[in-house]
């Protein structure tokens, strides 16, 4: 803003977009905020999900992506099982 101020003061394009990203970022925080610092919302409440693992209706794992094929390749690597049981 400061930069703008003193070296663009006449350039309404630039403030505007300025103006545009402080807002949207803002925006962004609060929700944040709401969120308790997660970026996404979670799908269900941390108990459910609990207690969903302990029943056996819900499986832990971890998600592997591969880093150069991000959006082609990735697995899931369950909790408990070995490398063969992967999906």
């Amino acid at each position: 803003q400061n930069y703008l101020d003193n070296f663009w003061p006449d350039l309404k394009a630039a403030h505007e977009l300025f103006d545009s990203i402080a807002q949207a970022r803002r925006e962004r925080e609060s929700e944040s905020q709401e969120n308790h610092g997660r970026e996404y919302p979670e799908h269900l409440p941390v108990e459910i999900l609990e207690a969903g693992i302990k029943s056996g209706r819900y499986l832990q794992g971890t998600l592997n992506v591969n880093k150069h094929r991000a959006q082609l390749e990735a697995f899931v690597r369950l909790q408990g099982f070995g490398s063969k049981d992967t999906g």
